[in-house]
């Protein structure tokens, strides 16, 4: 398992390399002269045109590739002039922003979709079946920016159950004593009653709103597994030994079934971390998704440029976990 695990990191050398090359491509494409972004458009031309040299924006491509290479070898993902820090710091700061709420809304996601679609697959065609099979299609139909406006009109404006989506916790509450950097966490950690119900309160919408499309999939896919599983010899078997019907579907049957699901959730869960752009900017979420949406607008390369190797990075990550999560659930997987 060691040599195939360091082969699969090695492999994914080169298509780090490439995702490298075509980002910085794209970035310098985008719209906006940067030297302008920075300076503002009421500018003598002479401070835009020394702006732009003292940044290398007037160096040839190939130049200004070599100098970002040389900065990623050395470990600086570069400076983020829109918001004044090293791309490093501010995605620190933002980082564990946007892991509490792709937690949160994976959590959410498995603890609705694995029961819903246990059950649906052990009574297939009844009502519950085909109620959670329009649920799961809804949910991946229904766009995030929609739901997420209407979650805020309905749950914010109207009713007001909950608080004003902007951020991760109110003006006037403190955060809570920083161990972590994971404010549910962290209130716990220093027993922060109020930062802790303020804190999730935050946490409620943007989490929801994010995990619909996770749920929807993830459903679909034990839905399915689960009626491939029943047709078992080993799940005959278990009802021929006179097991309950609850312990042969939870205990035999949805351990076999999760294992196929288990890259999808994979694949979700990476989707989620790498930074839930439109979530992030309809709640005002201070996450990464938020800060590369900001650098966009701002053109702003270095950090979209971090971000997309970021994430590229914690796919690739994810994938290769789960081929060995893969390996201790199912003990016929072999790695040569």
């Amino acid at each position: 398992m060691l040599r195939y695990t360091l082969r699969r990191l090695l492999v994914m050398i080169p298509s780090l390399l490439g995702i490298v090359v075509v980002t910085f491509i794209l970035t310098r494409v985008l719209p906006g002269d940067p030297a302008l972004m920075i300076t503002g458009e009421q500018a003598l031309p002479e401070f835009v045109e020394q702006v732009r040299k003292e940044y290398g924006f007037d160096q040839p491509l190939i130049v200004q590739f070599g100098s970002y290479m040389k900065q990623l070898v050395q470990g600086d993902f570069g400076y983020a002039w829109h918001t004044g820090h090293a791309v490093l710091d501010d995605l620190a700061t933002r980082f564990p922003a946007t892991v509490e709420l792709t937690l949160a809304s994976m959590a959410i996601a498995l603890l609705v979709a694995l029961p819903i679609g246990v059950l649906a697959a052990s009574r297939k065609d009844s009502m519950l079946d085909h109620t959670a099979r329009v649920l799961s299609l809804i949910g991946s139909s229904v766009p995030i920016f929609w739901l997420g406006l209407l979650m805020i009109s309905l749950f914010y404006a109207s009713l007001g159950w909950l608080p004003a989506p902007i951020g991760r916790i109110s003006g006037g509450i403190h955060p809570p004593t920083h161990t972590t950097g994971l404010y549910v966490v962290d209130s716990l950690l220093s027993w922060d009653m109020t930062a802790l119900k303020n804190s999730i309160a935050h946490l409620i919408m943007p989490a929801l709103c994010l995990s619909m499309g996770t749920m929807a999939v993830v459903m679909r896919m034990i839905r399915t597994s689960m009626l491939d599983v029943t047709e078992q010899d080993y799940m005959r078997t278990a009802r021929a030994k006179g097991l309950s019907e609850r312990k042969i579907v939870f205990k035999h049957g949805l351990v076999n079934a999760f294992i196929p699901a288990l890259t999808m959730i994979g694949l979700q869960f990476g989707s989620l971390l790498g930074g839930a752009v439109i979530t992030e900017t309809i709640f005002a979420w201070p996450g990464v998704g938020n800060y590369v949406t900001e650098s966009i607008l701002a053109a702003d390369y270095a950090p979209i440029q971090a971000m997309t190797l970021i994430s590229a990075v914690l796919y690739g990550l994810i994938n290769l976990a789960v081929e060995l999560i893969y390996g201790v659930l199912d003990p016929r997987v072999r790695y040569e």
